[in-house]
Formats: structure tokens, C-alpha cells, sequence
């Protein structure tokens, strides 16, 4: 019993001192523009695996969302047909990843939804806290240009936002690669 209770305090200081060293930035964010975008494997819901590094040569949008949220919904018909409808012919990858639900829950807020882009998988948000304090809200987007460099960031849905989101978003398509 001794043994246990010792490793278990171990256990709380590492990780006391991991969070510690960790650096968080302005919205929860634990990634910031410059940084290389941490790579991960992804499951669309009712469909592939893949991994963001697959995606290299691409621009590369991430949009941690989820059905129970209203800014989320909102904010979906404007990606779909600002961003993604015309930028999916252009070395576009939009990626909504939806927050820790099942899948079968994902499948209906993307039919609900109306959206084309996929929805995607995150159970336990493994992938959302790579990015940002699990405590943080969703509706935030990520943007990653072709070599992998998180380009712009963004949190909540607000109309100025999106569109200086969606300047560096064409722009980035735009580069000659």
C-alpha cells in the first residue's frame, strides 16, 4: 500500500510539473502561429484514417467543433460555403473533428448540418488537446499551410475573425507551390 500511495504522489508532481512547463497561450490555445502543427491520426466518421502529416502539400484547415454547440452551428454553413465549397478544388483540406461524441452522433450533426467537409472523430478530444487546455471551448479553427506551419488561429465566430481567417486561407491557396 505504501508502494502505491508513493508512486501515486509521484505520479500527480510529474504531472503537476508537465503542466507547469507547459505554455498556454491567449483562448487555451497550446499552439501558436509558427508553430509546426502537432501531427496526429484522424478517423473520419464513416470513413478513413489519416494522419495531418498525409496532408503535407495541402492547406490544411482544422475545425474543432461538436453537435452540442451553438456557435459551432452557426459558424458550419460559413466554412462550408465560403471556405470549403470554393476552396476544396484548390489544395483545400477542411476537417471539422468533433469533439468526444460517438459516431453515430457525428453522422447526423454532419446530415443536420448540411455540410460536405468531413466530420471527424475525437473521443476523450486526444486530438482538440493537442492543441488547446482540454477545459477550453470548441469552435476554434486552426489553419496549417502546406509545410505544416500553423498559419492563423482563431476562437469563437465572429464575422471580422472569419474573414481575416478566410484572406489568409486564399492567399495561402494562392502560393505558388
Amino acid at each position: 500500500m505504501k508502494k502505491l500511495i508513493i508512486l501515486a504522489a509521484v505520479a500527480m508532481i510529474t504531472c503537476i510539473s508537465f503542466s507547469q512547463d507547459q505554455k498556454v497561450y491567449e483562448h487555451g490555445f497550446l499552439v501558436k502561429v509558427g508553430d509546426t502543427a502537432p501531427d496526429f491520426t484522424i478517423r473520419e466518421a464513416g470513413g478513413e484514417s489519416y494522419s495531418l502529416s498525409d496532408l503535407r502539400g495541402k492547406v490544411v484547415m482544422l475545425q474543432f467543433t461538436a453537435s452540442w454547440c451553438s456557435v459551432c452551428r452557426k459558424e458550419m454553413p460559413f466554412i462550408e460555403d465560403e471556405i470549403w465549397l470554393p476552396g476544396k478544388d484548390k489544395g483545400l483540406v477542411v476537417i471539422g473533428i468533433d469533439r468526444d461524441e460517438p459516431e453515430s452522433r457525428v453522422l447526423k450533426f454532419r446530415d443536420d448540418m448540411k455540410i460536405t467537409y468531413p466530420l471527424s472523430l475525437d473521443p476523450g478530444a486526444a486530438i482538440f488537446g493537442f492543441f488547446a487546455q482540454k477545459e477550453a471551448g470548441v469552435t476554434r479553427n486552426v489553419i496549417i499551410n502546406r509545410e505544416g506551419e500553423i498559419i492563423f488561429l482563431t476562437r469563437l465566430f465572429e464575422r471580422r475573425e472569419f474573414d481575416g481567417m478566410k484572406k489568409v486561407i486564399f492567399a495561402e491557396l494562392a502560393k505558388k507551390q
